[in-house]
């Protein structure tokens, strides 16, 4: 990508987080999926590791080799003309040195912001704050020697860590996000916190823009505007969408003997009007 067409979009990616309106961002999973999203009308895009990992072939949690993830963030970048955010899970790298390395990577493909982890791969245990703290300061400087300003979104894991109180790990969880923001980050990801309470009381305590997930059972955009959270993903809910679709058909076909599931308002021509430029 032409270094100032990427900081462009770097810059406003940036501008989409001013707290001033919340941020919806769509994660893709491929070319196609970044495509339709686009052309739905977001602002930006995400990816979703487990559905890059899943279209590539693997399983999530870095199982994935990240020379093909990459390639696959860069293909989402090349197909859209709006700012891509990558999740690059934990960093794909025990030391600091190999998420620096990673981040320098994704830039290299297009990417304008992060999401990374303070757990271990595949939703292992936390990492001690000052080693994930570590990992992030990392990623900035990698970002910053590479001369783009990246968004980095850390990631903090206490709430898939199946703890039943969703109110128990607050206290961490507050005191990672600080430590992250020192180190760096520019957005907190509480993922998996959606107990209405316990999340106003983290975006009360976090002075950063604040990412959920969105799910079933979530509160919705206005509710969670009215929480004070900047900026929604989808995570894998697109990508698990799609594969149930075909499988409901997949399914009634094997079943019926009939094609009538394969009836689809979305048809070989919209698909191809998503690629068709000029």
């Amino acid at each position: 990508m032409d270094m100032q067409a990427q900081l462009d979009k770097a810059q406003a990616f940036r501008r989409m987080h001013d707290r001033t309106a919340i941020l919806l961002l769509p994660n893709a999973w491929d070319a196609g999926s970044a495509r339709l999203f686009a052309q739905r009308g977001f602002a930006a895009i995400a990816t979703t590791s487990a559905g890059v990992a899943w279209s590539l072939g693997y399983a999530d949690g870095e199982q994935a080799p990240l020379a093909e993830v990459l390639a696959a963030i860069a293909r989402i970048v090349r197909v859209v003309d709006l700012p891509v955010t990558a999740d690059i899970e934990t960093g794909y790298g025990e030391t600091p040195e190999a998420v620096a390395a990673t981040v320098r990577a994704a830039i290299a493909a297009g990417a304008v912001g992060i999401n990374l982890e303070d757990g271990r791969p595949g939703h292992g245990p936390l990492r001690p704050i000052e080693e994930a703290a570590a990992r992030i300061r990392a990623a900035r400087d990698a970002a910053e020697a590479a001369g783009v300003p990246i968004v980095i979104n850390a990631r903090v894991d206490n709430w898939m860590q199946h703890i039943a109180d969703p109110a128990a790990p607050l206290a961490d969880a507050v005191q990672r996000a600080q430590a992250y923001l020192a180190a760096g980050a520019d957005g907190i990801y509480p993922i998996g916190l959606g107990d209405r309470a316990t999340l106003g009381a983290f975006v009360q305590a976090v002075d950063a823009p604040v990412n959920v997930a969105a799910g079933p059972g979530m509160p919705d955009l206005a509710e969670l505007t009215r929480l004070g959270v900047a900026r929604v993903s989808t995570a894998t809910r697109f990508a698990t969408l799609a594969m149930a679709a075909v499988d409901h058909a997949a399914a009634a076909l094997l079943e019926s003997g009939s094609f009538d599931a394969l009836a689809a308002a979305f048809t070989y021509m919209d698909a191809q009007r998503l690629f068709e430029r000029g």
